[in-house]
């Protein structure tokens, strides 16, 4: 498996949670993927229910760490 399947698994498996979910990739190697998803509080804890086992599967049996942050589409952004 290529760290691009298994970021589509898992944005499949994002979107099938939450269908207006948008999802953010930054590949940081071969094997590491950080995914960005911003979509409705109500949803959040959907989103990372459904991609907790998937991404711990990945890491185990593919050697594919697909890492993911859920935020709130709708919080203001930080100021600092």
């Amino acid at each position: 498996m290529s760290i691009d399947d298994a970021i589509k698994q898992m944005t499949d498996t994002i979107k099938s949670a939450c269908g207006n979910a948008e999802v953010k990739v930054v590949k940081m190697s071969d094997e590491e993927a950080r995914l960005s998803v911003y979509a409705p509080a109500g949803d959040m804890q959907k989103i990372k229910d459904a991609a907790f086992q998937p991404a711990i599967d990945l890491l185990n049996k593919e050697g594919m760490d697909v890492q993911v942050f859920v935020y709130d589409k709708d919080a203001p952004p930080l100021k600092g």
